[in-house]
């Protein structure tokens, strides 16, 4: 579907939310803000790690020319030590689809989507000393153990190789006793269910999208990324959440002395391809029921 096909087909119903899921430098935040500005919608964020206000340039946040041309929502609005879950930003989200015209909705956090639009489980918190004896076991190695440990219908649902969801899951059933699995199969009615919405999810070859990787982290450094690390610095700490952020780690340790730029950029965009590969993973297995766009012809 091409972008005028797209922006006709969103603006035949402006009541209906619009939906955009994509992978990591896809083009979905200028997709987004296109849709907006045909429609006068806002741009609602639904991603995880773009709601901390200290890290705009390295995630990668909408720029102020694109802020000044749509509203905006939900962006760098929470501080960087603070937690943030999937059930915060439903909460926050909810009042906002009543908008009119209803907003666009653009992230690359696919549980986000899905707890939207097929509802998310009541899990109780995760006491802090269940959380610390995790972490502390992640940062051991014991990534397989823990995945070992889990149940088995929770094992063959998650991305094993993503630590912070085997993390969730383990301390889901050390915490309540059941599976993670057994949770999302008793979940609430969503808020959004897929039928009341216009939902685009963006199809990135991973041969297109590797370059744009590539240079867009370069672009990210030209804008001030190390800057941003700069004043992060004396406040930075590896447990805040927003240090899950891909790049932040490698850039405090460049302005920190302690690794070559070059390095830095090769370990990032890195870890950010390793990133896009498994969030294209997750929308092929969980998003069969959106509308694809293909990315190189938008």
């Amino acid at each position: 579907m091409l972008a005028d096909d797209i922006l006709s087909h969103c603006s035949a119903d402006l009541a209906r939310p619009v939906l955009i899921a994509g992978p990591t430098a896809s083009g979905k935040s200028s997709l987004a803000v296109q849709i907006a500005q045909a429609d006068g919608r806002a741009v609602i964020n639904a991603d995880a790690i773009q709601v901390y206000e200290n890290w705009r340039v390295l995630t990668a946040r909408p720029s102020a020319a694109d802020e000044a041309t749509a509203r905006h929502m939900l962006y760098g609005h929470v501080a960087g030590d603070q937690p943030y879950s999937v059930g915060t930003w439903l909460r926050e989200v909810a009042p906002l689809l009543s908008l009119s015209p209803a907003p666009v909705l653009v992230g690359g956090t696919g549980l986000y989507f899905a707890a939207l639009t097929t509802g998310l489980a009541d899990i109780p918190g995760t006491p802090a000393r269940i959380r610390a004896i995790a972490k502390a076991r992640l940062d051991a190695g014991d990534l397989a153990d823990m995945v070992a440990e889990l149940d088995e219908d929770t094992r063959t649902r998650l991305d094993t190789q993503n630590p912070m969801r085997v993390q969730r899951a383990w301390e889901v059933l050390q915490t309540t006793g059941y599976g993670l699995a057994h949770w999302q199969d008793n979940t609430a009615q969503p808020i959004l269910p897929l039928s009341h919405a216009t939902a685009l999810v963006i199809d990135a070859p991973k041969a297109w999208l590797t370059p744009r990787i590539e240079a867009r982290f370069d672009q990210m450094l030209e804008g001030g990324a190390l800057d941003e690390a700069r004043a992060n610095l004396p406040t930075w700490s590896p447990d805040h959440p927003s240090s899950k952020a891909i790049g932040a780690s490698e850039l405090i340790a460049v302005v920190s002395g302690t690794l070559d730029q070059g390095e830095a950029r090769e370990r990032a965009t890195l870890a950010t391809r390793q990133y896009a590969k498994r969030q294209r993973s997750w929308f092929r297995a969980r998003m069969t029921g959106w509308m694809g766009v293909y990315a190189p012809k938008l």
